[in-house]
């Protein structure tokens, strides 16, 4: 008896998607069944390229047509992925989602976090771009080696756009691009800095992307505000270090975005410096800030804990470098950075599904 297509989609309506809790078929993604006597073949697409649970998902599918279907069945499937969007809009309408990385305080590494974030996921086959909107403190130029880098500017449609700077992968935007001393200090009142900020969304050509990073500015003010006021944000992901004061300041931030005049998901809370370790003794951890203290917090906002970075002396001296730490192959902190990324990729592919069933009832 020949097999079915019928067969295969019954087969798989067992097969759920660990993060959305419905099976790939209700979730509509499978596509492409052929059936050649035993020979079956599909294709599954993720809601993201950095998921985690991909080689699980593929498994399992081929469980179930060896289960349900015929136990010889020789199956081939394709995993792919198509970023999915809650967004809407006319600000960056070719961006499916927009990821705002923030911080209570200076000094937790925020932009580290933002700019491996980046790189990571276009690691993971995500097209991405990159605004610093740390407008007071613009570090992305160093982070990604494109400190002489300037925007070109290209007439589309009559109107002149900025063409962002590409670095690993990364389209990127920074005031820094249009400062001409690097150690000139940017003073600018609210208005003014909330103006070139939206510079870098609405003048530039971003084209089609699937994550855009945001850097925020560390703190609560006119620059988050205006961004949420403008950008319908995905989410935000709080970054803090284990310490008793950073963690207070990462509080402020997660109560911030769930104003509800604000109302931005919080995608979860990331733990940097979260041990030291040696180059000389790697596995060894030492708890310098204190231990655990962003992963309880996040417990106790009922937030997920995205990741620990480990304070590593290459994590500095690769962003100084201009080349982000989650290129330096099989390394713990690159390690680190590419669990992150599939984290965020994930919570985000929970928001986006809860917002679609939300519209939905």
């Amino acid at each position: 008896m020949s097999i079915t297509e019928n067969q295969v989609v019954d087969a798989l309506r067992n097969v759920d998607d660990p993060d959305l809790k419905k099976d790939l078929v209700t979730l509509g993604m499978v596509r492409d069944i052929a059936i050649e006597g035993k020979k079956i073949s599909f294709t599954v697409v993720l809601t993201t390229p950095a998921c985690p649970m991909k080689d699980m998902i593929q498994r399992a599918c081929v469980n179930a047509i060896k289960y349900y279907v015929d136990k010889e069945a020789e199956v081939e499937v394709t995993m792919t992925a198509n970023v999915t969007s809650r967004r809407q809009g006319p600000v960056l309408p070719g961006v499916k989602n927009v990821v705002a990385v923030a911080s209570g305080k200076g000094g937790v590494g925020k932009s580290t976090i933002a700019s491996n974030l980046a790189v990571a996921l276009a690691k993971q086959g995500a097209r991405v771009g990159l605004i610093d909107a740390d407008i007071y403190g613009p570090s992305a130029p160093i982070m990604f080696d494109v400190v002489n880098e300037r925007p070109q500017i290209k007439n589309i449609n009559g109107r002149n756009m900025l063409i962002p700077v590409e670095s690993y992968g990364v389209k990127i935007m920074s005031i820094g691009f249009f400062i001409e001393n690097q150690a000139q200090a940017v003073v600018w009142r609210g208005p003014m800095a909330v103006k070139a900020l939206t510079q870098l969304f609405s003048d530039a050509d971003w084209g089609e992307l699937d994550y855009m990073i945001v850097d925020l500015p560390p703190g609560t003010g006119d620059i988050h505000l205006s961004l949420v006021g403008q950008v319908p944000l995905t989410g935000v992901v709080i970054v803090s270090t284990p310490q008793a004061v950073a963690l207070a300041d990462a509080q402020k931030g997660v109560s911030m975005f769930r104003l509800e005049s604000v109302n931005v998901p919080v995608l979860g809370i990331v733990e940097n410096m979260a041990w030291f370790t040696p180059a000389e003794l790697p596995e060894n951890k030492y708890y310098l800030f204190g231990r655990d203290g962003a992963k309880e917090l996040a417990a106790r906002l009922g937030v997920p804990l995205l990741a620990q970075i480990p304070l590593v002396q290459s994590i500095c001296e690769a962003g100084d470098a201009g080349r982000p730490a989650v290129l330096q192959g099989d390394t713990p902190q690159a390690k680190a950075f590419e669990e992150l990324a599939k984290a965020v990729a994930q919570q985000v592919a929970i928001v986006n599904a809860t917002a679609r069933e939300t519209v939905g009832q």
